[in-house]
């Protein structure tokens, strides 16, 4: 009887510590679940502002003796509004451009166009805020935009520290020089079409570009517009053959001039008669020297072989031949030859650490690529270990393509793009000047017996190998010419055989000569 007592007081006394426990256990969870709902509405009071509704019913106060209720909105009533977060700030790619006209102007237009394109791309407006012309009463072919201030004066954008980036669309080299260096000292970003300026001050503005960088700024000269025109070889140059070796630059490289030789070759048109048809379509300066000359060339070239090469020559060390010597017999010849003439920049890596370099009226086989590019078409053809051969073509010059060059460098910039060596490395390659080919020769002469011996002795002096010899049927004794094709030899060589030859008393005048642009011209 004692032991049941004792089973059944602690089996009561279980019951009770489990009741106690369970008691507990639910009172703790009611606490919580309160203490989650006082929360919640403190924090939608602090959130929403309060909105005082007729149809609703609102908590009773616990002085009533009520319970609480909750509060109770009508379908009529309108949901709160939730505050709208603040904009941020569009961030913005401020211009400055110097030179309001045909580039320009072009480059405004784009900017117009595809100003929405390029915020979507970049996070950035890109804000033409200043244009600095010389004349600003002057009626400009395209739209100023309307936050836009049209100057006259250099320093109203140079000074300007809301400025980022300057855009010298202005040429010359001798105020656009100014500008851009002092653009550069001031830490702005510059873009330039000036390909003239570029390869005059090259080691200037590599030099003030490492002096403002020095302390970790990043200051950028972008310059893709300054060759070629719209052809993006700049950047290919920069980026895309850096693993790669280059062993041979060759291009058309002058809008101008391929019009002019393309009217010679295919309307047969004199030199005189293209160059006036040149003028009057705007592809040739007032002054068509830098063109037909081949020194606008000349600086082209020069910017390749730092780009390509890693070395920095003296511009006028390159050998530059332009066309003006060019007759529509040196294209009957090229016809029979089974090609055709074109003005060529070339630069060629002639053996391990030397560079050579010239620009030249070029025989150009039928099957070549560059045979094909005509008007005012520009095309370079880059030949490399890795890539072997890749070929550019594309236009030249003008207002749009031009201006789409300046327009992917802004964007680059708009983008955070960074070029710690605009010009590439430099190398310890040298520059030779002279280079080795097949060259053509054209030598106008009177009509006597022994022309050919005299050519031949001369050629077997200079150690000069004559391939063939081409004479078209002679009209006039007085003014004839024929054509000699040499075996490969050296520049040198053939300016000494021409030296010599035009001493004689029946040439008529300097004799005329280029290289065969490829050694396996003859199949």
């Amino acid at each position: 009887t004692i032991l049941k007592k004792i089973k059944k007081k602690i089996k009561n006394k279980r019951k009770r510590i489990k009741k106690t426990i369970t008691y507990k256990k639910e009172k703790k969870e009611k606490e919580s679940t309160i203490m989650i709902n006082r929360r919640l509405f403190v924090a939608l009071l602090t959130a929403v502002p309060l909105v005082i509704v007729p149809s609703c019913t609102a908590f009773s106060s616990s002085l009533t003796g009520k319970k609480p209720t909750f509060l109770k909105m009508s379908s009529t009533a309108e949901a709160p509004a939730v505050p709208e977060a603040p904009e941020t700030a569009q961030k913005s790619l401020r211009l400055g451009i110097f030179g309001g006209g045909t580039v320009g102007g072009g480059i405004v237009e784009i900017i117009q166009q595809k100003a929405k394109y390029f915020n979507e791309l970049t996070t950035q407006n890109i804000d033409v805020r200043k244009i600095c012309v010389r004349d600003a009463s002057k009626p400009r072919d395209f739209t100023v935009p309307s936050t836009t201030e049209i100057v006259t004066n250099y320093d109203d954008i140079l000074n300007d520290d809301e400025i980022d980036v300057v855009v010298e669309v202005m040429g010359g080299t001798t105020d656009a020089k100014d500008i851009v260096f002092s653009a550069l000292r001031k830490g702005k970003d510059v873009v330039t079409a000036n390909k003239a300026l570029i390869a005059a001050y090259l080691p200037e503005i590599e030099a003030i570009l490492e002096e403002v960088n020095s302390d970790g700024s990043r200051v950028e000269f972008r310059y893709e517009a300054a060759v070629c025109g719209g052809i993006p070889v700049i950047r290919s140059l920069q980026s895309d053959f850096v693993g790669d070796e280059v062993s041979m630059i060759s291009g058309i490289i002058n809008g101008c001039t391929n019009f002019m030789l393309t009217a010679m070759d295919r309307d047969g048109k004199s030199y005189d008669e293209a160059l006036a048809e040149a003028s009057e379509l705007g592809y040739a300066e007032a002054d068509p020297t830098l063109d037909v000359g081949g020194f606008d060339a000349r600086s082209k070239l020069k910017i390749l072989m730092r780009l390509a090469y890693g070395i920095e020559v003296d511009e006028e060390e390159i050998d530059c031949r332009g066309i003006t010597d060019l007759t529509t017999v040196d294209f009957d010849y090229a016809k029979k030859l089974g090609g055709t003439i074109k003005l060529l920049g070339v630069a060629e890596r002639v053996e391990e650490g030397k560079i050579a370099a010239f620009v030249s009226p070029c025989y150009v086989t039928a099957d070549d690529p560059l045979f094909a590019v005509i008007g005012a078409t520009n095309a370079i053809e880059i030949l490399s270990k890795n890539l072997q051969s890749s070929t550019y073509i594309g236009q030249g010059a003008g207002r749009f393509p031009t201006a789409n060059s300046c327009i992917n460098d802004i964007v680059a910039l708009a983008k955070g793009d960074s070029s710690a060596l605009p010009f590439n490395p430099s190398s310890g390659d040298q520059f030779v000047n002279d280079y080795q080919s097949t060259f053509f020769l054209r030598i106008k002469y009177e009509d006597k017996i022994g022309i050919t011996r005299q050519c031949g002795e001369i050629c077997e002096k200079h150690d000069v190998s004559i391939h063939s010899i081409l004479q078209n049927p002679v009209t006039s004794r007085q003014d004839a010419a024929f054509v000699i094709i040499t075996e490969k030899v050296s520049l040198n060589q053939i300016k000494a055989v021409c030296d010599e030859i035009k001493e004689l008393d029946w040439c008529t005048e300097e004799v005329f000569y280029m290289p065969v642009l490829r050694e396996d011209w003859m199949r």
